[in-house]
């Protein structure tokens, strides 16, 4: 029997609002979250910006000060009553911190050396580490007044999904009783220029696994879970947190291997940590990028895996592709529909409706699919990374009945 940990409360800000609540409102209503871009040289895009209001970031936290910590702080004030709780319950020490970036607070660095270019030097307040990669989780443990272990990953765009899964063996392994885990990433130009050096930039609105699918839209935004190894008193039964699969194939420093057998071993893993077969997987939340190389390997790998064909959709569809925090970004949607939303109710693939039909076929969870079946519900959340870096979070829960 698999040993299971508790994902008790979750923070969240992306492109459809800046609390948990905003954001299940804009996938139930299928909306898609994009401004122009102009940052591209030559080159016109579309991103997922976060235009509500950012927490202010406290004093004590000022010389780390970025964009990126701003959206960690919108999502983790969501929590904050919680980690309180628990930190009195555990004591700070017991409490750890593993979050994942990739941006981290580039844009600061940006600022920084535009003010050098423009007026001869840098902002009197920057500082470089507040573009420190490994910054992330000693802000997050200073925030919340924790002294446990705080580790920062930093796996490209499955970064945070890697968190999940080291934040499961600190509980398992005895070195934590509850574990505050997540990833923030910012938007910067770094970024968008170089997906489009890489011609994996669309022009328009991403298309995950339509045929007129043409590279990536970027998003930006912040998810964190408070997760512990046992279930709290006098609370709602909490998402349960199974298994987190891990591989690296190493196939190309940016593109997937195309038979998809290091996508396909996280998730065979995950499985089997979990002690569960492809056939009790209900729903899967696709990695889904919408470019050409992507979609056609992941349609393979779950098609093989999946043959019961579970509904899918990929959220990049409304929100972008938020790279580092991707990862629990898109576990926090699983989270928000097995919690928040009414009973059956799908996360939707939000696309073109023009499905390539060269793909194997999959169950695509349009706008109002709903799951007819009785509960419990075991989802998949996939993330496929720069480099042959995969995971694969299985997450268990009931729908809400509300």
């Amino acid at each position: 029997m698999a040993i299971t940990c508790y994902l008790q409360n979750l923070g969240i800000v992306n492109a459809l609002g800046t609390t948990r609540q905003a954001v299940l409102d804009g996938l139930l209503n299928a909306r898609q979250a994009f401004s122009p871009y102009d940052q591209v040289p030559g080159k016109s895009t579309f991103v997922g910006s976060v235009s509500g209001h950012l927490q202010e970031i406290p004093a004590a936290l000022l010389p780390w000060r970025s964009r990126n910590l701003q959206l960690a702080l919108t999502a983790l004030v969501q929590i904050a009553d919680d980690v309180k709780t628990l930190r009195q319950r555990y004591g700070a020490a017991r409490i750890a911190v593993v979050a994942g970036t990739s941006t981290s607070g580039i844009d600061a660095g940006e600022a920084a050396i535009q003010s050098a270019v423009s007026n001869g030097e840098r902002p009197a307040d920057y500082r470089y580490q507040q573009q420190e990669i490994g910054n992330l989780a000693g802000l997050v443990a200073r925030y919340f007044e924790l002294d446990g272990p705080a580790l920062t990953l930093s796996t490209a765009c499955s970064s945070s999904a890697h968190a999940l899964g080291s934040a499961r063996r600190l509980l398992l392994s005895g070195l934590a009783d509850a574990v505050v885990v997540g990833g923030s990433d910012s938007l910067c130009r770094l970024t968008v220029n170089g997906f489009s050096a890489l011609d994996s930039i669309s022009a328009l609105p991403v298309q995950p696994f339509s045929r007129h699918r043409d590279g990536i839209t970027i998003g930006e935004g912040a998810a964190f879970f408070l997760m512990t190894r046992e279930q709290l008193p006098d609370r709602p039964e909490p998402v349960r947190l199974l298994a987190v699969g891990a591989s690296s194939d190493a196939h190309h420093i940016s593109a997937p291997d195309p038979q998809g057998g290091g996508a396909e071993a996280a998730i065979r893993m995950a499985l089997q940590q979990a002690s569960i077969s492809p056939e009790q997987v209900d729903y899967v939340n696709l990695h889904g990028t919408g470019t050409p190389l992507n979609d056609a390997m992941e349609a393979g790998v779950v098609s093989r895996l999946f043959p019961h064909q579970p509904w899918c959709s990929s959220s990049k569809g409304q929100i972008g592709h938020t790279l580092g925090a991707a990862g629990a970004m898109e576990a926090g949607i699983c989270w928000l529909f097995l919690t928040l939303a009414n009973d059956g109710q799908l996360p939707p693939h939000v696309f073109d409706g023009e499905y390539d039909d060269r793909l194997p076929p999959l169950k695509l969870a349009v706008p109002g699919s709903r799951q007819q079946s009785s509960s419990p519900r075991i989802m998949l959340s996939s993330s496929f990374a720069f480099g042959g870096n995969n995971a694969a979070v299985l997450l268990e829960g009931s729908f809400s009945n509300d």
